[in-house]
This record gives structure tokens, sequence and C-alpha cells, in this order.
């Protein structure tokens, strides 16, 4: 317990002082997002139609290794279930997928070289912090003026503003590809690995 709290202190302390702006690359977002079409503009765009294959195979599919490997390592150690619910679960769920650089800048300033290298509990609740319970597309998630306040798996909230960005308890991100669909919810990619401690 008391390695958990250390670790959530230099966690919180490191992400205090540290914005990351790791823009989403070509090979880690699939080609249903277009790149070129602006947040704002995607707050205004109906909702995909939900797609074939699940949350966790599209991000398998997509490269996003960092965040599959996070599922794998909290499931292994702590039998959560939530590689199974994002690959076989049939309710919905929102997304917020950090790209893998967005991981590799959180294990740098944490000085780690993975995320085993963290405790298990502290990485579950960030990942639940990544997920909102229903299919949001980017017209739900971000408004046309103002913020919205999104409620997490794990409780705490984060708010999006019209341009797409995030602010949240301990950090912030950017939304940089949105509408991602799945059959289980939708996927919106961000630049950095939001956390729900300050």
């Amino acid at each position: 317990m008391k390695k958990l709290k250390s670790s959530i202190i230099t966690l919180s302390v490191v992400m205090g002082m540290s914005v990351f702006m790791v823009g989403c690359s070509k090979d880690e977002m699939p080609s249903t997002s277009n790149p070129a079409q602006s947040v704002s503009e995607l707050s205004r765009k109906a909702a995909p139609a939900p797609g074939t294959d699940p949350i966790a195979q599209i991000a398998i599919d997509a490269g996003f290794s960092e965040l599959v490997g996070a599922l794998v390592y909290v499931d292994g150690e702590l039998n959560t279930g939530l590689v199974d619910l994002f690959m076989n679960g049939t309710d919905q769920y929102t997304v917020f997928a950090p790209t893998n650089a967005a991981f590799q800048n959180l294990y740098t300033a944490l000085g780690v070289t993975q995320i085993s290298d963290l405790p298990a509990e502290l990485v579950r609740d960030v990942l639940l912090y990544h997920v909102v319970e229903g299919r949001r597309a980017a017209n739900s998630v971000v408004p046309r003026n103002g913020t919205r306040s999104m409620t997490t798996l794990l409780g705490p909230t984060f708010s999006v503003n019209a341009q797409g960005a995030i602010t949240a308890v301990g950090n912030t991100a950017n939304i940089t590809a949105a509408n991602i669909s799945a059959s289980n919810g939708i996927i919106h990619v961000i630049d950095a690995v939001i956390l729900p401690i300050n």
C-alpha cells in the first residue's frame, strides 16, 4: 500500500509539471477517421454506424500495443477482465485511446521503461479513467461552445472543450482522431495518457 501511495504521488507530481502533446502517427490510426477534418467539424457530424470489430480488436489491428499491453498487464495481475470486456462484451463504451507515443512519454517522465514497472492498481485506475459508458460519438463529446463533462468508469470526470482539448484531473490531452466505430462502442484517439490524480 505504501508503494502504491508513493507511486501515485510520484505520478501526480511528474504529470503536474508535464504536458504530453504527441500527435497520432498515421500507422496508429485506423483509416476510418479523416485527420484533415477538424475536431470542431466532427462535433457536428452524426455518429457513425456500429463497426463489425470490437474495441480491443481495433486497438490491436491499429497498433495501439501499449494500450493493449496495459489492459493485459492489469488483467494478469488483478484478474479484472478488461480484455474480455472490450473484446467480447456487448455493452457500449467510449474509449479515449492514448497513442504508443503518449505512453512512451509517460514512461520517460516517470523514469520507467514499461507499463509493468508501475503498480497494477494504479494502471487499472488510469485505464478506467479513459473509458465512458455508452456510445459517445464526437458530436456528443466535443461541444460547439464551452466545455462538456465526461464521467468515467473510474468515477472522476474530465472535460472536453470545443477544440477537442481534454482537461483531466492531473493533466491535459487533445483528441487527434475521432469516431472510430467498433461493434461495442467508439474510439477517440488522444495524444496523452490522462490521469485521474493531481
